[in-house]
């Protein structure tokens, strides 16, 4: 079988990334340039600022990538793209992009919904089994997808308010700490215990999340510290927050393993680089579903890149998904669609 190789780029935040990725599981060029640095001065991402550097970045990171791998354009079988979800401006600048390219060298489009990249990024570790339940979790999302084959994406659960990693940032600006807080609150909170009580998450459906209420328990139990004239130990508190973040997180998982027919368990996105949260599904995999295989992803595909996108890409290029000109970006998008 020909080997084929997708061109693809991501930019639906604050990285701008690219990645020429061979049969959808080999990486021949990654690059990503982030603008952290710069929205950590404002604590938080800024939309027009993260556009305006896109613009800046986009056309030296493909170039970068090319000729990392050694390739042109014409190499390529396919261009593959970050449609949506994110931010719009964002979004635009690598939609536009992936267009020209591909309009330039008369390329196919493919079209690639932001999650389905972070679920087919596992690829990178081990081939995916069907039926499987993926774990979503990132600033802007946390959801359970039930896949029962390659690329039929169904979500079981999702977040009613705030996503994991917004709630890790905004617990972050209550305990003064710089942006990206979640980074920060796992590392201070291997320095701490969990001794501070705070209520777990709870919703009407076993499948669903929500996070704002903790976020608003962690402000009322500093407040109510303060006030007694005691001080708030930060180490504590980000141990207390996490344990009770990603217990709730967990009880999802475990209540859509024991009833749902899955053959392998994947986690994914920007906060399944916690290091707490990689032990924790490491251990009750092990534990508790031994006949479960299970891919816990690598760092360096779990932050937003291109070849996550790379690897979504293959699969939807096999499958015959096409995108035309006409294609623009979409702030907001239905993964199952």
């Amino acid at each position: 079988m020909k080997d084929v190789i997708i061109l693809a780029i991501e930019s639906s935040c604050d990285e701008t990334a690219c990645a020429i990725v061979k049969n959808g599981n080999e990486i021949l060029a990654s690059k990503v340039a982030t603008q952290i640095d710069v929205h950590t001065l404002y604590g938080g991402v800024v939309p027009e600022i993260a556009s305006r550097i896109h613009v800046e970045n986009i056309s030296i990171i493909i170039k970068e990538t090319l000729k990392q791998a050694n390739l042109t354009v014409n190499d390529v079988d396919a261009i593959a793209f970050t449609k949506g979800p994110g931010l719009i401006g964002s979004l635009h600048v690598g939609v536009l992009a992936a267009k020209t390219l591909a309009w330039a060298y008369n390329k196919p489009l493919v079209g690639v919904h932001h999650l389905s990249g972070h679920i087919y990024a596992n690829a990178f570790v081990d081939k995916l089994q069907f039926p499987l339940l993926a774990l979503v979790v990132s600033g802007g999302h946390t959801e359970l997808v039930y896949m029962k084959e390659d690329y039929d994406f169904k979500v079981i659960g999702t977040t009613l308010d705030d996503a994991i990693g917004e709630s890790y940032d905004k617990v972050g600006r209550l305990l003064d700490l710089p942006y990206p807080g979640g980074p920060k609150i796992d590392k201070l909170s291997k320095l701490g215990q969990p001794v501070y009580k705070l209520p777990k998450p709870k919703v009407d459906s076993p499948l669903d999340f929500s996070f704002s209420g903790l976020k608003s328990a962690i402000m009322q139990s500093i407040n109510r510290i303060e006030k007694s004239g005691e001080k708030v130990d930060i180490n504590d508190m980000c141990a207390s927050f996490q344990q009770t973040a990603l217990s709730a997180l967990w009880d999802r998982v475990d209540y859509a393993l024991k009833n749902y027919d899955v053959k392998q368990f994947v986690l994914a996105g920007g906060v399944a680089a916690n290091s707490k949260l990689r032990e924790i599904v490491q251990q009750k995999m092990q534990q508790d579903y031994p006949n479960i295989s299970y891919i816990i992803p690598p760092l360096s595909c779990c932050t937003d890149n291109a070849a996550m996108i790379g690897a979504s890409g293959y699969i939807a290029y096999l499958k015959g998904i096409r995108s035309d000109y006409s294609t623009s970006a979409m702030a907001s998008i239905d993964l199952e669609n």
